[in-house]
């Protein structure tokens, strides 16, 4: 990795400095606002064309704040954390990056809500590995299929609003893949072809589906935590990845995975074609989402 930096130090930095650009331009115009007492003020990117999130992050905390039953609202405007990572929050005055810190700041917050309560240990660490197999290795197999395999059909899973023509191009074509290649490199996964990035995708997702098995949330009958990080993952195959080998495999050898992405859309998203991009898609920058009812989430 730093021969590679070494040889291409000046490209490198151009292209981060593009990228920093391009989401610039992508940002949202609008002047921040300040959430009321005890609501979560999410910071996330564009909703999604068929998902209501581009990214599977933004939508797991999203789902957290559902399941949890804590009010909140959304900033879709693209605006990074100090960390330079989406999604972030506010909740009470302060900020807090990375959508896990974010969910586990909110439990210690409102521990009353936490749907995690009454986990045993084994529970607890089972939803912990299963949580990193999809985020910290699953993840960068889908980054690979589509950003790098199958980049012609990223601008068709991803909002780019007002870029067309040089400057759609130029970011899904050159800087988004560049970046994502380096990135692939340094977590390792882009140091291996593409049979075994193939072959690790293909484990995981069998790992998944064979610990589901016929229950009907990962954990048992009861929606947990980590059934916002699961779901917020697979939501992205099933409805950004069309056609891409993680979807057909999915849909044809996984169907206990299909049912469960549905089960909790159904759940938590009755009003998941209105956050979605759309023939009926209603802005909802700022709108205040309350707590659910004791049967599922309502709007």
């Amino acid at each position: 990795m730093l021969e590679l930096l070494q040889q291409n130090g000046p490209l490198v930095f151009l292209t981060a400095a593009g990228v920093a650009f391009l989401f610039m331009l992508l940002r949202s115009k609008k002047a921040r606002r300040t959430a009321p007492k005890d609501t979560v003020l999410i910071y996330g990117l564009d909703r999604g064309m068929a998902a209501p999130s581009t990214s599977p992050f933004p939508l797991k905390l999203e789902t957290f704040c559902r399941m949890a039953g804590i009010p909140y609202m959304v900033n879709h405007g693209g605006i990074m954390s100090s960390k330079g990572k989406s999604p972030w929050m506010e909740y009470n005055g302060r900020a807090v990056a990375d959508s896990q810190f974010c969910i586990e700041h909110l439990r210690a917050e409102r521990g009353d809500l936490d749907p995690d309560a009454g986990l045993s240990p084994l529970q607890i660490a089972q939803a912990r590995a299963f949580r990193e197999l999809t985020e910290e290795n699953l993840y960068w197999t889908m980054c690979y299929e589509l950003f790098i395999r199958r980049v012609d059909q990223l601008n068709k899973a991803l909002c780019f609003r007002g870029l067309k023509g040089l400057k759609l191009w130029l970011i899904t074509r050159v800087l988004l893949p560049y970046v994502l290649r380096l990135e692939m490199w340094g977590h390792g996964i882009g140091r291996h072809s593409d049979a075994e990035i193939w072959s690790i995708a293909v484990k995981d997702l069998q790992a998944l589906s064979d610990f589901l098995g016929e229950k009907k949330y990962f954990l048992g009958d009861e929606p947990r935590g980590v059934d916002c990080a699961l779901f917020g993952m697979l939501c992205q195959i099933l409805y950004h990845m069309p056609g891409s080998r993680h979807d057909m495999h999915v849909r044809e050898y996984l169907p206990n995975i299909v049912a469960y992405v549905d089960r909790m859309k159904r759940r938590f998203w009755p009003d998941w074609n209105e956050r979605c991009k759309g023939d009926n898609y209603c802005p909802d920058e700022y709108q205040l989402y309350p707590p659910r009812r004791s049967n599922g989430y309502h709007p």
